[in-house]
C-alpha cells in the first residue's frame, strides 16, 4: 500500500505487516501464507496493492537459491495477488513460530559466517523478487548478537562481517540497478539496544572496519542503517522522537520503521496486577523487562518469569513502572487490565511521516497466538481480520500527519 506522504524529498510511504507471524516452514508454507493472508487482508483493506513484509527462513532462502524456476513461481504468486515486496526481515534465522524460540532467535549472531551467508543469498533474493521501478528495498536484521559473553574481538569480527554485506549490496546495486539497505535492529538485552549503543557502534566499529578495508564511510551511508522498533525503544526507557533525532544529527540512516507498541505495567504493587501479568508469561519468546532507574537508564531481566519470580520475592522492584518485549496488538491502548506504549508508537510515527524520516513502515506484531487465550484472534478469519485493524489503524494516523 502506497501513502503518499509529504516528506522532504516527495515520495510515498511503503506500509505493510511483518508475516513472521505465520508458520512457513518452508515453500508450501510461504505460498499458503501469501494466499490465506496476505491477499484476504490486501482485499479487507480495499486496494489494489499491497507491499508485503516477508520473512523466509534459511531453508526456505536456499530452496529458492537452488529452484531459480521457485523464485520466479513465487514472484508470479506476489504480483498475481496484488502484493509487492519492499523489505524482508532477515533476523530469525531458523523457525520463529517453534514451540519455543526464546535465545535462539540470536543465532548465529554477526560474528558468524552462516549470518554473513544467509544475509547475503537474502538479498540476492529481493533483488529478484522486488517489483522494477522501486527505488530502494530493506532488510532488517538482529542488532549484532545477543548481549551475553560478547567482547571486543566479537565485536571487531561482526563490524568486519557487516562490512563485507555492505560491499556485496554494493555490487547487487551496480549491477541490477538495486539498492537496498541492511538495518541492523535495537533489541532489549542485544548488543545494541539503546540508540546511544546503535550511534556508538556506527561511528566506532563499523567505520573502523570500513577504514581497515580500505572502504570509504559512504558505503555505511549508502547500504548500512537501523531498523527502529518502536517496542524495542519504548522498553529501553526512550523518548522516541529523541532517539530519531540523535541517529539523525549522528547521520546513521533510519532504513525501515517498525511499529510495534509493548506491554506497560504503570503501577506493578497494585492489588492482583502481577496476577494479570503473568497471564503474558509464555514459552515461546523472550520477553525482557525493563524500568527505568533515577536517570531514565533501562534496568531489568532477561524474561518476564524471571521478573515475576524476583517481584515476589522483593529482588526487583515494583514501585516503578514496567516495561515488556511483548508485541501487543498496535491499535489498542491496552489488552486485558495492561496498559501499552501505543502513545509512544503515535510520537514516532508523527515525527517520521512529519519530519520525512523512513519510507518504510511494517507493523510487526508477532504475537498474536501466544497472548492469554481471551485475548488472541480466534481461526484464520479473526486473525485476518486483526492484522487488517492495525493496518488500517497505521493508515489513518498517517492520513491525520499528511493533512496537518
Amino acid at each position: 500500500m502506497h501513502i503518499t506522504a509529504p516528506d522532504r524529498v516527495g515520495r510515498p510511504l511503503h506500509l505493510t505487516y511483518c508475516t513472521n507471524i505465520h508458520p512457513a516452514p518452508d515453500l508450501a508454507g510461504v505460498h499458503r501464507v501469501i494466499a490465506e493472508y496476505a491477499t484476504p487482508v490486501r482485499r479487507r483493506l480495499g486496494v489494489d496493492r499491497l507491499g508485503l513484509g516477508l520473512w523466509l527462513n534459511r531453508g526456505v532462502v536456499d530452496a529458492l537459491i537452488a529452484a531459480p524456476a521457485e523464485v520466479e513461481r513465487l514472484r508470479a504468486a506476489l504480483d498475481d495477488a496484488g502484493l509487492y515486496l519492499f523489505t524482508l526481515n532477515a533476523f530469525p534465522y531458523g523457525d520463529f513460530q517453534a514451540p519455543v524460540v526464546k535465545h535462539a532467535v540470536y543465532r548465529p549472531d554477526w560474528s558468524e559466517p552462516d549470518r554473513v551467508a544467509y544475509t547475503m543469498a537474502v538479498a540476492a533474493l529481493l533483488t529478484r523478487l522486488m517489483p522494477e521501478g522501486l527505488a530502494a528495498a530493506s532488510i532488517s536484521t538482529l542488532p549484532v548478537a545477543y548481549g551475553r559473553g560478547w567482547g571486543e574481538e566479537h565485536n571487531r569480527l561482526a563490524a568486519l562481517y557487516l562490512i563485507r554485506v555492505a560491499r556485496y549490496l554494493r555490487r547487487l546495486a551496480e549491477d541490477t540497478g538495486k539498492a537496498i539497505r541492511l538495518c541492523l535492529e535495537p533489541e532489549p538485552g542485544c548488543v545494541l539496544e539503546t540508540t546511544a549503543e546503535a550511534i556508538v557502534f556506527f561511528h566506532g566499529p563499523l567505520q573502523e572496519a570500513a577504514a581497515r578495508d580500505g572502504e570509504p564511510a559512504s558505503l555505511i551511508d549508502d547500504f548500512l542503517g537501523v531498523c527502529f522498533d518502536c517496542c524495542h525503544q519504548a522498553v529501553a526507557c526512550e523518548d522516541p522522537v529523541a532517539s530519531l533525532a540523535a541517529l539523525a544529527a549522528a547521520g546513521v540512516r533510519v532504513g525501515k520503521v517498525q511499529l510495534s507498541s509493548a506491554l506497560e505495567v504503570p503501577a506493578p504493587d497494585a492489588d492482583g496486577v502481577l496476577a494479570e501479568v503473568a497471564r503474558f508469561a509464555e514459552p515461546r519468546f523472550l520477553h525482557q523487562v525493563r524500568v527505568a532507574d533515577g536517570r531514565g537508564r533501562p534496568l531489568g531481566l532477561d524474561d518476564l518469569p524471571d521478573a515475576l519470580a524476583a517481584a515476589r520475592a522483593g529482588e526487583f522492584p515494583v514501585d516503578r513502572p514496567w516495561r515488556i518485549h511483548y508485541h501487543v496488538p498496535i491499535h489498542r491502548a491496552a489488552v486485558g487490565r495492561l496498559a501499552t506504549t501505543r502513545p509512544d508508537l503515535e510520537r514516532a510515527l508523527a515525527a517520521v511521516v512529519e519530519q520525512g524520516l523512513c519510507d518504510h513502515l511494517e507493523v510487526e506484531t508477532y504475537t498474536w497466538e501466544v497472548l492469554p487465550e481471551a485475548e488472541r484472534p480466534q481461526g484464520r478469519d479473526a486473525l485476518v481480520a486483526a492484522l487488517t485493524a492495525e493496518l488500517d489503524w497505521v493508515r489513518a494516523r498517517v492520513a491525520d500527519h499528511c493533512d496537518s
